[in-house]
């Protein structure tokens, strides 16, 4: 195997945990999450000569993850159009307990997103593509997906009833327990 292949395998497979969340946070289920980064790898390994080594592989396996999930989804012909998550959020079960935000809370939230925001929040603040990068990924203007961001990052506090920086952590019963716990 050449040196060139061999880079090209081993940054493939260093991008394999970043790819893995970025299609658990567009599906939600594991076992689907799992075969879609197989076909991206699959795609990508094919297509290897059309890559271009010291170019961005995340963003390349990224946008090609994506377009193999839409190619799928328009296949099997199972998008439900919810761009303002209406049907989602009369869907979700919304339990009346006092305290902090939990990760729970935040993957319900998130999937309460139209697929393009929450595309463009995981890109953009978890996955740590800059907005630029995250554009080309999705295929649309800088701008587009600037705004996507805010409009994810507003309606998340808007789901998720985040007021301000006193409302992330743990709440004013046991912040003092886990403060003490903490310091012993």
């Amino acid at each position: 195997m050449s040196s060139e292949k061999n880079d090209f395998k081993r940054e493939m497979l260093a991008a394999l945990p970043s790819l893995r969340a970025f299609a658990m946070s567009l599906i939600g289920r594991h076992d689907r999450a799992d075969d879609l980064v197989q076909d991206t790898i699959m795609k990508a390994w094919a297509k290897q000569d059309h890559f271009e080594m010291g170019t961005n592989m995340k963003a390349w396996l990224f946008t090609i993850l994506r377009n193999e999930l839409y190619s799928q989804m328009r296949k099997r012909g199972r998008e439900v159009q919810d761009t303002d998550g209406h049907f989602t959020e009369s869907l979700a079960h919304h339990p009346e307990q006092y305290g902090s935000l939990d990760l729970q809370d935040f993957r319900r939230a998130l999937e309460m997103l139209p697929p393009d925001q929450r595309e463009a929040i995981i890109l953009v603040g978890a996955s740590g593509f800059s907005y630029e990068e995250a554009a080309t990924i999705c295929g649309c203007a800088l701008g587009t997906i600037k705004s996507r961001v805010n409009r994810a990052r507003q309606r998340l506090q808007d789901i998720l009833q985040v007021k301000g920086e006193n409302d992330y952590g743990p709440d004013e019963t046991s912040a003092p327990i886990t403060s003490r716990a903490f310091i012993s």
